[in-house]
């Protein structure tokens, strides 16, 4: 949400999406097939600063914008939202992460088709898929928001929580409260969900169980908290936050969000404890910091940042951080977008979004590599 997000996505502060990555009720074509068929395991998809800690790096979408890829606990499946040519909103696909017999996988849709959608995420029993959608309140996309209060993400009030079965079928509404509902995970036992809300009038994280029961909040701070992750073991939240401080800002983000926006200027690292306690901060950079994730070891972190180029706003790159702040490092150097990390339950590969191997502008594929210590 995450974008997100998500959903909350990075948009024109990266010049590489827009109000989201958007899609629709199709499968992707025979020209993604044929491209697919054509790629192989090459090093050609990584820089060479890259291969200190990325190896047999592998393209597995082809076209449009692809993003929030997430593995299933199996780490045979990946979950992931796409836009595309004539799909005009998000919607949720999956697909093999490694195809049978060398053979292109086709992704298949899971969401409805209609509405937006965001943030995917498998149950760890493998039963069941998470994501949240508009579709309820209209078939149609929701309105872009209006740019000309600078760049802003919108915070559609018509995200719901949905569980459905994988192959998308047995669609259940998780939340019925008012307001944005949407990024979230679920803990690898899967019994808690973390999520972000407006329920309360700000942006604030939450968990509930996983039939949707026992809603608590954890953060209560002016700003927007979203874009959780548990740890693996399920004791630690990491997550994004924003919040304002002078009077001014406070101004802007009251009247931004009453008007379903936020300003994502500077988004810093956080952790807590599974109950809201213990938070602190991780990234002091000032800059936009978004998408982290857990290693398995639950001592280190990776995640987004365009703090190498904060002014352009378009380099975004991966880093690898401590849990206590400390120990940062480097990870991706393309000059353009690599965000949205995810590891396998074993730490030995890492999936991303990348601008890399474009075919069109700001076109963004998913890839995947072993991860090397």
């Amino acid at each position: 949400m995450q974008n997100a997000g998500d959903l909350v996505k990075i948009g024109k502060l990266i010049g590489v999406f827009t109000a989201g990555f958007l899609a629709a009720a199709c499968l992707y074509g025979p020209e993604w097939l044929r491209l697919h068929a054509q790629q192989k395991t090459d090093e050609s998809v990584l820089l060479p600063l890259e291969q200190k800690h990325l190896r047999n790096g592998r393209q597995l979408t082809f076209g449009g914008q692809n993003a929030e890829a997430y593995f299933s606990s199996d780490d045979k499946q990946l979950i992931f939202q796409h836009q595309g040519e004539d799909v005009p909103c998000d919607q949720i696909y999956s697909m093999p992460v490694d195809a049978p017999d060398g053979k292109p996988a086709t992704p298949i849709l899971l969401s409805t088709g209609r509405g937006r959608t965001t943030c995917s995420y498998f149950f760890p029993a493998g039963d069941r898929i998470l994501f949240s959608s508009t579709h309820e309140a209209s078939s149609e996309c929701p309105p872009k928001p209006d740019y000309s209060k600078g760049y802003v993400w919108p915070i559609y009030s018509s995200y719901k929580i949905y569980t459905a079965k994988p192959d998308g079928s047995y669609l259940r509404k998780l939340t019925d409260a008012p307001g944005y509902n949407a990024e979230a995970t679920i803990s690898r036992d899967g019994k808690h969900i973390v999520f972000t809300s407006t329920r309360n009038g700000d942006l604030d994280i939450y968990t509930m169980d996983a039939d949707g029961s026992n809603v608590k909040q954890l953060t209560h701070e002016l700003g927007y908290d979203g874009g959780p992750f548990w740890s693996y073991d399920g004791k630690k939240i990491v997550y994004r936050a924003e919040h304002p401080k002078t009077p001014e800002a406070i101004k802007d983000y009251k009247e931004l969000l009453a008007a379903g926006l936020i300003r994502p200027g500077n988004l810093e690292i956080w952790v807590m404890n599974a109950d809201g306690s213990d938070k602190h901060q991780i990234t002091h950079n000032g800059a936009a910091n978004f998408g982290p994730y857990w290693f398995p070891d639950g001592k280190r972190i990776i995640f987004a940042s365009n703090q190498a180029e904060p002014q352009s706003g378009r380099a975004f790159d991966l880093y690898v951080i401590n849990e206590d702040g400390t120990g940062q490092e480097r990870i991706t150097f393309y000059p353009d977008f690599d965000a949205f990390p995810m590891f396998t339950s074993d730490g030995k590969r890492l999936v991303w979004a990348s601008n890399r191997n474009g075919k069109a502008p700001h076109e963004t594929n998913l890839f995947i590599a072993d991860w090397v210590e």
